[in-house]
């Protein structure tokens, strides 16, 4: 009642009436509304093939709460239409990624059979995804109020080491391909192995500039740090890391370093930020490396004796030092690092659910984004800054890659020799 007596008193004197401070759920919201979730990486496709071979006559993707198989060890699926609807997803890139333990034919089947279940996948739910390959059907897409849908290749090991599969992937739809995943190819080294080729050698520089030549984004997650230097130095358009975290805060070898980031900051790319505690917190990433000691201890000790008894001692010291998760503050202090360093203009949000057995407490399915925009808000975030990091980023990001690529149409293909 006083609120309003003051604000009729203020109109009737001829002033401004005072403004209400919106709470940090109001900024989220008002965010969420006008710029919904442009999430980098989800990998379904992936659970589909390991869960049900790629068929998909039985799955309801409305609702996969009750997708949990505890006698297999298997966890509930975190993503489905209902809570990519709660949590304000407007757009979404769906991995095709494939394991890169595969010889490369097996690599380039198994991507083209992901991406054809994904196409399939989105065509049966069409009430509420769309297919897209460039930022003007996303933008239709949303503004439709459907879930604009592209495809990401996790890993350089899906073109089998040719352009030309390369080009043909992205003639098939495929809009960015992150340069390796946990293991190096032949042309790129990867974060978490041991480094060939010094970054990136020929090969890779080359698959760079065809990528950008096609309009297709380059993704950063999982290199090694001189891989992504030597990207950005090649590089003419924006790049991403499609599923990333700042090393700076917890030191995972997959997070990015601030010499990336500064690089970044001048190429105009942005880091989408994941969800999963091995990379977000730092006390897991120990935890992790504690209970790799511990199991290397466990074996010299039980040398000889049956699994069983080695698994026993395990169990018990997971039960007496349980993993720490950490929380929606821990992702927020990722984003805070990279906004702070190189601006609001360089960040973006990939979870990477379903690609992970476990997120962050408070995080831990595509329903619950708008918790972390809250955090971000009570921070101190404006409304513009959560719409650059919802969407407006990779939307940009997207528009420049195209752009680029337009410039090139008269620009011959790169290539290299058939190896067999």
């Amino acid at each position: 009642m006083r609120a309003i007596l003051l604000a009729s008193s203020a109109l009737l004197l001829g002033l401004a009436a005072p403004v209400t401070a919106k709470t940090p759920e109001q900024v989220a919201a008002a965010a969420l509304a006008a710029a919904p979730v442009w999430d980098g990486h989800n990998d379904i496709p992936m659970q589909l093939r390991e869960r049900r071979k790629n068929i998909l006559a039985g799955f309801d993707f409305q609702d996969t709460t009750a997708s949990a198989d505890p006698a297999k060890g298997v966890i509930a699926l975190q993503t489905d239409l209902k809570r990519l609807r709660a949590g304000k997803v407007g757009a979404q890139f769906w991995s095709v990624y494939v394991p890169a333990s595969l010889s490369d034919p097996q690599s380039v089947q198994a991507t083209i059979e992901q991406i054809d279940v994904t196409k399939r996948l989105i065509a049966q739910n069409s009430a509420d995804l769309q297919y897209c390959e460039d930022s003007t059907c996303v933008e239709r897409a949303m503004k439709q109020g459907k879930i604009a849908s592209l495809l990401g290749m996790e890993g350089g090991h899906s073109m089998g080491g040719s352009l030309a599969v390369l080009r043909q992937l992205h003639e098939l739809g495929a809009r960015y391909m992150t340069l390796t995943h946990s293991r190096n190819n032949s042309w790129a080294d990867a974060a978490t192995d041991k480094p060939v080729h010094g970054g990136l050698n020929a090969l890779g520089r080359d698959v760079v500039r065809e990528m950008q030549r096609l309009g297709m984004l380059v993704d950063l997650s999982h290199v090694s740090e001189e891989a992504m230097l030597d990207a950005l130095e090649v590089a003419k358009a924006p790049v991403i890391f499609s599923h990333s975290n700042a090393l700076a805060v917890s030191t995972h070898p997959r997070n990015v370093p601030d010499s990336a980031l500064d690089r970044l900051k001048a190429n105009g790319g942005i880091v989408m930020v994941n969800f999963y505690p091995l990379f977000v917190v730092e006390r897991t990433r120990q935890w992790n490396i504690a209970r790799a000691a511990e199991r290397a201890r466990l074996d010299a000790l039980h040398l000889g004796k049956p699994a069983a008894t080695i698994a026993a001692a395990l169990a018990a010291w997971d039960k007496a030092n349980p993993q720490p998760l950490g929380s929606v503050a821990d992702v927020a202090n990722h984003l805070d690092h990279i906004a702070r360093r190189i601006g609001a203009d360089h960040v973006g949000l990939g979870a990477d659910l379903d690609g992970i057995d476990n997120t962050v407490v408070g995080l831990e399915d595509a329903a619950k984004y708008p918790a972390l925009f809250v955090e971000l808000a009570r921070r101190g975030w404006s409304q513009a800054d959560l719409e650059k990091l919802s969407s407006r980023n990779m939307l940009r990001v997207l528009k420049a890659a195209e752009a680029y690529a337009a410039t090139q149409k008269g620009t011959p293909a790169f290539e290299n020799p058939v190896s067999f």
